[in-house]
């Protein structure tokens, strides 16, 4: 494990060492709602000191040609995602939304895109967060569960 932050990757990694680049970049632009008085709280939520165009600069350094870069993002944010991915040489090429429970509007999307990649996308079926009987649904319980 490495601590640093996506604006100085130089520093702590040799370029092109990496086939997959995975981020959960703050996702709140500056000034915007409310800032959570917890100091790591606000850094992971809020473009403090980073932000979507810092984490594709860093999967550029990062990744060779063709190299996979993963983000989750607020789905209302969509749009801000493909185009600073474009801004910096990556094509989405995998999308799948992400739902709290069936009948409900998305609320994250996971996007992949590669390093130079075309421009056919490919949208998964959505995912959702629970079941109909409150609980995890059965792609979570997969993802969490021995």
């Amino acid at each position: 494990v490495l601590q640093g932050g996506f604006r100085r990757i130089e520093e702590l990694l040799p370029p092109q060492c990496a086939d997959l680049v995975v981020s959960n970049p703050p996702y709140r632009r500056l000034r915007s709602g409310r800032v959570n008085p917890e100091g790591q709280r606000a850094l992971a939520r809020h473009e403090l000191i980073g932000s979507v165009a810092d984490v594709f600069a860093a999967g550029r350094y990062l990744l060779g040609k063709n190299g996979r870069l993963a983000v989750i993002y607020p789905a209302s944010r969509l749009a801000h995602l493909v185009i600073e991915a474009s801004r910096r040489g990556f094509a989405a090429k995998r999308l799948t939304v992400v739902h709290s429970r069936p009948g409900e509007v998305g609320r994250l999307a996971h996007l992949e895109c590669r390093k130079g990649g075309g421009e056919e996308l490919r949208v998964e079926p959505p995912v959702f967060i629970y079941g109909e009987d409150g609980g995890y649904s059965e792609a979570v319980r997969k993802l969490y569960l021995p």
